[in-house]
């Protein structure tokens, strides 16, 4: 067994309900998606634009079971003209897959992250 990090992203309005709602629906597609267990979880790495300022993203996480992965919540990098509103996340699991059999999940508005994972 190996490890593999899977990333995705996703857009929210500046509400606690809507961040930790999209926070779920971006992390519950991932584990999906890749099949993967809560135990195989190793750590999650979040980060939110500027403008998302209302809870931490982790929240999400641990309101689904998610309790036994470190998480950290940091601040996106501003870069002009870039996505608002946008929380990106990376999910290191332990695995049978190769990295380049993981499925990165880019939803809503930031799917334009990354045209060329389209499906």
């Amino acid at each position: 067994m190996s490890f593999i990090s899977i990333r995705g992203a996703i857009t929210a309005i500046n509400t606690r309900e809507d961040i930790l709602a999209k926070t779920e629906k971006m992390l519950r597609a991932i584990i999906e998606e890749n099949d993967i267990k809560n135990e195989d979880i190793i750590s999650i790495l979040f980060t939110a634009t500027k403008d998302l300022d209302k809870v931490y993203p982790a929240v999400a996480a641990r309101s689904i079971g998610i309790t036994r992965a470190a998480l950290m919540c940091m601040q996106e990098m501003y870069v002009e003209g870039s996505l608002e509103k946008c929380i990106r996340v990376m999910v290191t699991v332990k695995s049978d897959k190769a990295q380049s059999e993981a499925c990165h999940v880019y939803m809503g508005e930031a799917e334009r992250l990354r045209p060329d994972l389209k499906k």
